[in-house]
């Protein structure tokens, strides 16, 4: 008897190891998909402002389409109140503009009206997709600690909108003035972080309120980067219907990630 409940006990272990082994597979999907989308944003570099309004429109669907979701669903199955998430997010709303305006002091031989590129700034938002593109991973090794089922469709949603992390860490970077090599290095980081993601899950099992915090807290992050930092940028350049377009391009942005998350649902 306690030999069969030994063997029962190393077949379940094994058989858990390799669903999370999975997890990391579907995480590499996750890192060629970002990378692709960093690889299009380096090479219409010169359309920029098209890229920057649809990349605008995506932020804004992954916070209230994708984060916002998996938040309050987390609080209502784990009955746990999302006002701590909320509360996160409008820190990292708040924390991100302060760092901005700290970042910005530090810059004094710039005319008062004179157009504003600060590479540092490119930089701290490029983290902070990094740090989603972690959380993304680790949404990934969570998922399929639950079930094989929900992880292959969270799996499936990451690595849709993940292109589009690659493209918003690249186009970033490159409005703010960072070079091509400096906008590669953070592509890089942005692609291999959902890997690290999945794999830290292997170790450990991290409780659901803070889970809830940490995706509150990004929310912020990319909801200010969506709001107040790309658009003002994506217009400035814009003349007359031009600025519909550019409107229309953040529209269908949000609408992709939308029909993403509708379709993996």
């Amino acid at each position: 008897m306690e030999f069969y409940d030994l063997s029962y006990s190393l077949d379940r272990s094994s058989k858990n190891l390799g669903i999370r082994m999975t997890a990391i597979l579907f995480s590499l999907a996750s890192l060629f998909s970002t990378f692709a989308g960093g690889l299009f944003a380096l090479k219409f570099h010169d359309r920029l402002h098209f890229i920057l309004s649809f990349t605008a429109g995506v932020l804004l669907g992954v916070v209230s389409f994708d984060i916002l979701p998996e938040i309050f669903t987390l609080a209502n199955v784990h009955g746990i109140s999302a006002n701590g998430a909320m509360i996160a997010l409008v820190a990292g709303f708040l924390f991100f503009h302060s760092i901005e305006k700290f970042v910005l002091l530090h810059h004094a031989h710039e005319e008062s009206f004179a157009p504003h590129h600060h590479p540092k700034v490119g930089t701290l938002s490029a983290f902070a997709l990094i740090g989603h593109s972690f959380l993304d991973g680790i949404g990934i090794g969570l998922a399929f600690q639950v079930s094989h089922a929900v992880g292959v469709v969270v799996a499936i949603a990451v690595i849709a909108h993940d292109y589009c992390d690659g493209l918003n860490t690249v186009s970033l970077m490159l409005v703010h003035h960072n070079s091509k090599r400096r906008s590669f290095v953070m592509l890089i980081l942005d692609a291999i972080v959902p890997v690290l993601g999945a794999a830290s899950t292997l170790a450990f099992h991290l409780p659901t309120n803070i889970l809830i915090l940490f995706l509150g807290f990004f929310a912020g992050f990319l909801l200010y980067i969506a709001a107040s930092d790309i658009p003002p940028e994506a217009h400035s350049q814009a003349r007359g219907t031009a600025v519909i377009s550019l409107i229309g391009l953040t529209m269908i942005g949000s609408a992709l990630i939308y029909c993403v998350v509708l379709a993996t649902s």
